[in-house]
């Protein structure tokens, strides 16, 4: 059974209570035997879905509202509160598909989907999200249960983009904070939150509590003690093997959508010279660091979309490991000092995260059989990003998380969108990748889409704006009485609204 129609399946059987209203806070607390303890590094940022942007937020904000579309397997959308059809490339309708409560009491309507996609198009709102539906030129409201989108310009895309959660109209106009107030029609209900821990309800009364420790040890510690019930990534390598060997945790784990890279910077006249970045390309292993690393728990990636993704080109899984063809370009590499026999000096930085600094010094002493001599600079990650998006680098190590549209190579990678117009880090710059993003974008169908990003991913493979590296599995780690539990490529949490905690 997909998870849309779990989703869906739950809302059904719980609608009475659902309609129980914010008014829970206040019912007797349920015992630690109602509890799920969830293991976390820090709070949701952001429980507004206009707002939000880091991936936990986005995760929780799933538990809390429901959105009118989703994603099947292939990232594909899918209906959630609403089915469409296209009338034309600039004209949809969207028909809501059943009952949805709001925790006031009011049902979701029309009205309320409207509202809160114009909000989002308000410049004074700021939201993160505005950009990629800011083609959206007029929303109108049918009835109670039917709206249309009409757009300024076809964007074969747009029906993937509506994945905001929906909020209700009365309290959007009223100016209600859902920051700190979250309300809406999902199966979760919002307790409270402060800096040590977020608490949502389910229909079945059981808490679910987000707990904030920030130390990757000691969280596993208390999961052991039993203080914690789960935790899902965010663990060293190391310390995931150290659970698999402990008895009552269970270690689990799912192929994962999480795209490692390694990022140039076109600017620099040594990393502007395709020879070097092949090198590089031919001379690092990943699959030597996938096993020592990761344990094996990685898969080699090519292009930046999985391949089971629908527009993901499972041909492609990155350059192969040639230490003779890196020398080769290693030769043809012009830098000063090279008549002196001096070394070809590169730096990298990274965040101060141990396993990424790990992945550094791996990167380090590979590059050193073949002449280049890596610098490793870790920073705090505040400190790492700022210098990454102001293009003070020569190389980085970063990862994109849970990519879902293929609009993704419009933001990383058109020639219009370094920072602070996208996230162009690298001020790569190409009149083939920008026709073939352009061609994509204004294509009819999924199909012809399809075909134009795989050969987008394969001109990217060739350039090398940034070299792949691999695909994280997802993990989590949970104590033996927990059950149900349910990973998912992309990381949601939506499992933690059916898992049950056996007790005795």
């Amino acid at each position: 059974m997909s998870n849309s129609i779990k989703r869906r399946n739950l809302l059904k059987s719980t609608f009475g209570l659902l309609a129980a209203g914010p008014f829970l806070s206040g019912c007797e607390r349920p015992t630690q035997a109602n509890q799920i303890l969830v293991g976390v590094t820090t709070r949701p940022r952001m429980l507004d879905p206009r707002r939000a942007t880091d991936a936990l937020s986005s995760r929780v904000n799933r538990l809390l509202y429901r959105q009118l579309i989703d994603f099947n397997e292939r990232s594909e959308p899918v209906a959630d509160l609403a089915d469409w059809q296209a009338f034309s490339t600039q004209h949809y309708r969207f028909t809501l598909r059943e009952a949805s409560m709001f925790k006031h009491g009011k049902t979701l309507q029309a009205e309320d989907v409207a509202a809160t996609y114009q909000s989002i198009l308000d410049v004074s709102f700021g939201s993160p999200h505005r950009g990629p539906l800011k083609h959206i030129a007029r929303i109108d409201v049918l009835n109670e249960s039917t709206l249309d989108f009409h757009l300024s310009e076809p964007d074969a895309l747009f029906v993937g983009r509506l994945t905001v959660g929906i909020l209700p109209k009365d309290l959007i106009d009223a100016g209600h904070d859902f920051t700190d107030q979250p309300l809406g029609s999902g199966q979760a209900t919002f307790i409270e939150m402060n800096e040590q821990r977020l608490i949502l309800q389910r229909p079945d009364r059981v808490e679910l509590h987000f707990v904030v420790v920030k130390d990757a040890m000691v969280r596993v510690l208390k999961l052991q003690k039993g203080e914690l019930d789960c935790l899902q990534n965010d663990l060293s390598p190391e310390l995931v093997q150290y659970c698999e060997s402990q008895p009552g945790l269970v270690v689990s784990w799912q192929k994962g959508t999480s795209y490692s890279y390694i990022g140039f910077n076109f600017d620099d006249p040594l990393l502007s010279q395709p020879a070097l970045r092949e090198a590089i390309a031919y001379t690092i292993d990943r699959q030597q660091i996938i096993n020592a690393i990761f344990n094996g728990q990685a898969r080699l990636a090519g292009g930046l979309l999985v391949p089971e993704h629908w527009a993901g080109h499972s041909g492609l899984s990155g350059w192969p490991h040639d230490l003779e063809k890196a020398r080769i370009l290693i030769s043809q590499v012009e830098f000063e000092g090279k008549d002196e026999g001096k070394p070809l000096v590169l730096s990298y930085k990274t965040s101060s995260d141990p396993t990424r600094i790990r992945l550094a010094t791996l990167y380090q002493a590979q590059l050193k059989r073949v002449g280049i001599e890596l610098q490793i600079q870790s920073y705090d990650w505040g400190t790492f990003y700022s210098d990454i998006v102001q293009g003070r680098f020569q190389m980085f190590g970063l990862a994109w998380v849970g990519i879902k549209s293929p609009d993704i190579f419009q933001y990383v990678f058109a020639s219009d969108a370094i920072p602070p117009n996208g996230a162009n880090r690298g001020r790569y710059r190409s009149e083939q990748a920008d026709q073939l993003i352009q061609q994509a974008g204004q294509a009819d169908t999924l199909e012809q889409q399809a075909e134009l990003y795989r050969q987008l991913q394969s001109h990217l493979q060739q350039t090398l704006p940034i070299l792949p590296l691999w695909y994280e599995n997802q993990y989590a780690v949970t104590q033996a009485h927990l059950q149900g539990y349910q990973l998912f490529a992309d990381g949601r949490l939506d499992s933690l609204l059916w898992v049950q905690k056996k007790v005795g």
